[in-house]
């Protein structure tokens, strides 16, 4: 069985963001030389988020009209984590919703994906660098 690791960095500029990465990902299955198997991405930071959806802006203003109603970023007073100097609570609770990784199969030396199914990375607390982890077992 094969492995492969590779760290995929970014520093988005703006507290929030979505990144498709499927491109990045399918390289890295390349590089890999795996053709049967899965690969892991998660963010490395807790206040981001890797999750699969449809690449439609729509959808995208939409995450982020329904992230911000759900846990929103001011006040930052209503936040018991903000008392320790942080502004960043709701990103925390952002990344709770959209989850920390996402596991998909390699079939064929690709991505087995159902319709439209894009691979994105999501920043809630932005303007600095954070990684991604992408790691491939497999055959």
């Amino acid at each position: 069985m094969k492995s492969f690791r590779k760290e995929l960095w970014f520093n988005i500029p703006n507290r929030r963001g979505f990144v498709n990465i499927t491109p990045d990902v399918r390289e890295c299955i390349r590089d890999s030389g795996v053709t049967e198997g899965l690969v892991l991405v998660n963010a490395m930071h807790i206040t981001a988020s890797v999750f699969i959806n449809d690449d439609e802006s729509g959808l995208h203003r939409d995450y982020e009209q329904w992230l911000e109603k759900l846990a929103p970023h001011a006040p930052i007073d209503q936040y018991r984590h903000n008392d320790t100097g942080e502004d960043n609570a709701d990103a925390h609770m952002k990344r709770q919703l959209m989850g920390r990784e996402v596991v998909v199969a390699i079939t064929g030396g690709d991505l087995d994906f159902g319709p439209w199914e894009q691979i994105f990375y999501g920043e809630f607390d932005g303007r600095r660098r954070k990684r991604v982890l992408v790691k491939i077992i497999g055959e």
